[in-house]
C-alpha cells in the first residue's frame, strides 16, 4: 500500500470522529455517525460527511461533471442511481445542487444563487452554473476517464450533461495536516487550510443554528471557478517577480522568512517592504489570524492548446462571509491580469444520504 493510500485511509477513519468534534457535536449539524469509513460508487456511505469534503489529503484526480435535468424533477433519484452505476469501484461519487434545480416550492437554501459575473470573468455559458454537479474522483486516472466515457454513453430523456471538465493534483501530498499540490504556476497551494479535520467541517459544514432548511443541514456551499492561466506570459516573469505577486515562495515559504507551517507578522511589514500589500496572499487574508472561512480542494486542468489553469473548489458554511468576502477583496490585484475565469458555478453540497433526493420528489 503507498504512502498517500495509508494517509488516505487514517484520515477517512478519523473524518467519521472529526463529525462529533465540529461545531460542538455530531448534534450540531444534524449528523450521527454511523460506523467505519469508505465510500464506493453506488453506495449509501457510512461516514457522515458529504464525499467532497472527506479527509485532509482529496483523491489525485477528479471529474465535474455538470448536469441539467428535465421538469419535473421526480427523475432526481433515476439521475443519481445512473452516475453511481456508471461510476468505475476505484472512484468515490459526490453531488451538489445548482438553484436552478428548485422551484418556488422548494426549500432552497438561503445563501444559494446563480454565480454572478465577478470583474473580469469571461464566462462561457456552456460552461457554466447546471442543475447538479457529479463529483467523482479517485486516485487512478483510468477510473476516471472509464466512468466519464460510459456516462456520456448513458442516454436518457430526462437529463443531459451540460458541461464537464478532468483535474489532477500534481505532487499531492499531505504535510503538516494539510493537502497540498502544484499549481500550473509552479506554486504549491493548500497551506491555507485547516490543518485538522474538525476545523476544516467547522469551516465547511452548515449547522442547526443558521437558520437554512433542515434538510440542507450537514451540507455546505460549493464554489466551482474554472480559472485560465497565462502560463506563457507568467513563466517570462522572473521567480523574484512571481513571488511577490503571490506574496510566498514557491515552496509556501512567506517572503518575511517566517516558515511555511506558520503565520508571517503583517503587522510587523505595515508598508508591505517584504509582502507587498497588494500580493496576493495579503488580499485575500490580510489577518492570518482570522483567515477565510472557507475550505479550498482545487485541481490543475489541461485540455490542451494551451487552455491550462485549476478548477477552484472551495466550501463554506456561508457564501457572502467565505468566498465572496475574498474575491472582492482581490479585485484588481497583479494576479489577476495571468487570469480568466470561464466557468463554474455555485452549488450546494447536500448532507451525507439520500435522504435528501426527498426534498424534491
Amino acid at each position: 500500500m503507498s504512502e498517500v493510500e495509508v494517509i488516505r485511509r487514517r484520515n477517512l477513519m478519523a473524518s467519521g470522529v472529526a463529525v462529533a468534534l465540529a461545531g460542538g457535536g455530531a448534534a450540531a449539524y444534524g449528523l450521527a455517525d454511523r460506523g467505519a469509513a469508505g465510500d464506493s460508487a453506488g453506495s449509501d456511505d457510512s461516514v457522515g460527511v458529504p464525499v467532497q469534503l472527506r479527509g485532509i489529503l482529496p483523491e489525485k484526480y477528479v471529474a465535474l461533471i455538470a448536469l441539467d435535468i428535465g421538469r419535473p424533477h421526480g427523475a432526481l433519484r433515476e439521475l443519481v442511481k445512473q452516475v453511481r452505476v456508471a461510476a468505475e469501484p476505484d472512484t468515490s461519487v459526490g453531488f451538489a445542487l445548482g438553484a436552478k434545480l428548485f422551484g418556488p416550492e422548494k426549500s432552497i437554501p438561503r445563501r444559494l444563487k446563480a454565480m454572478p459575473h465577478f470583474t473580469g470573468d469571461l464566462l462561457d455559458p456552456a460552461m457554466a452554473h447546471g442543475d447538479v454537479l457529479a463529483h467523482v474522483a479517485s486516485d487512478k486516472a483510468a477510473a476516471i476517464q472509464k466512468t466519464v466515457e460510459r456516462l456520456r454513453n448513458t442516454t436518457s430523456p430526462h437529463w443531459t450533461i451540460r458541461w464537464h471538465i478532468n483535474g489532477s493534483r500534481p505532487a499531492n501530498r499531505v504535510e503538516d495536516g494539510r493537502g497540498l499540490a502544484r499549481n500550473p504556476f509552479h506554486f504549491t497551494e493548500g497551506f491555507g487550510n485547516p490543518g485538522t479535520d474538525r476545523e476544516s467541517l467547522s469551516r465547511a459544514l452548515i449547522s442547526a443554528d443558521q437558520n437554512e432548511p433542515q434538510w440542507a443541514v450537514g451540507g455546505s456551499y460549493q464554489v466551482v471557478r474554472i480559472i485560465r492561466f497565462a502560463t506563457d506570459l507568467w513563466d517570462k516573469d522572473s521567480v523574484r517577480e512571481q513571488e511577490r505577486i503571490i506574496g510566498r515562495r514557491r515552496d509556501g515559504g512567506w517572503l518575511d522568512g517566517t516558515p511555511a507551517d506558520e503565520q508571517p507578522n503583517f503587522a510587523a511589514d505595515p508598508t508591505g517592504r517584504l509582502t507587498p500589500l497588494d500580493s496576493h496572499v495579503r488580499l485575500a487574508a490580510p489577518d492570518r489570524r482570522t483567515p477565510p472561512p472557507i475550505v479550498r480542494r482545487s485541481y490543475s486542468y489541461d485540455r490542451g492548446n494551451g487552455d491550462t489553469g485549476i478548477i477552484f473548489s472551495c466550501f463554506q458554511r456561508d457564501l457572502t462571509q467565505g468566498f465572496e468576502a475574498a474575491q472582492k477583496r482581490l479585485e484588481g490585484e497583479p494576479l489577476a491580469k495571468y487570469l480568466l475565469t470561464t466557468g463554474g458555478g455555485y452549488f450546494f453540497v447536500p448532507p451525507h444520504g439520500n435522504k435528501w433526493i426527498d426534498t424534491f420528489s
